[in-house]
């Protein structure tokens, strides 16, 4: 199995979520990302959605994904023609000691601290998964007591819009 990543152009209606995660849980896929939001149109929504799963089984649910009345456009990322990301807040223990070479790490992963508390710092970083789980590694042996991820998003390089292709055919 590999990992694929579909960006899906849907209307921006309730239950679409709904009716998209069921299709993938009937087919017994589970969702490894999962991120939506509104696009630069504010009546569709992007859904980035990340699965483990064969090739054949994954273009079988892209058909079904396609015949949903409210789902407009389907596409597989390709990592190398495409900008993936994620963000990661992570709180880590921090005493006095530890905050010099904690802060001077968050840099070189050119990540930032976003809150300072006593005891702790919330770091806010973006990258791909190998960055981030680098990273987390990193700051492992100081102690982390939260931590909280987006799902992926992606968007293809170059200047072709994938939304306004599916205007066009909408």
């Amino acid at each position: 199995m590999s990992k694929h990543t579909l960006s899906v152009l849907v209307e921006n209606k309730p239950g679409v979520l709904a009716r998209i995660a069921s299709l993938f849980a009937r087919r017994g896929f589970n969702i490894d990302s999962l991120a939506v939001g509104p696009t630069e149109h504010p009546e569709i929504s992007r859904m980035t959605v990340v699965v483990d799963v064969e090739d054949l089984p994954l273009e079988q649910v892209t058909k079904q994904l396609n015949k949903l009345i409210e789902v407009l456009k389907v596409v597989e990322l390709d990592p190398a023609s495409s900008v993936q990301r994620q963000v990661m807040l992570i709180k880590v223990r921090a005493d006095q000691s530890a905050r010099p070479h904690i802060i001077q790490t968050v840099e070189l992963f050119r990540a930032a601290v976003i809150d300072v508390g006593t005891e702790t710092l919330t770091i806010q970083a973006t990258g791909n998964a190998e960055k981030l789980r680098a990273l987390l590694e990193v700051l492992e042996p100081f102690g982390i007591k939260e931590l909280v991820q987006s799902g992926h998003i992606g968007i293809g390089r170059g200047s072709r819009s994938m939304t306004d292709r599916a205007l066009r055919s909408a």
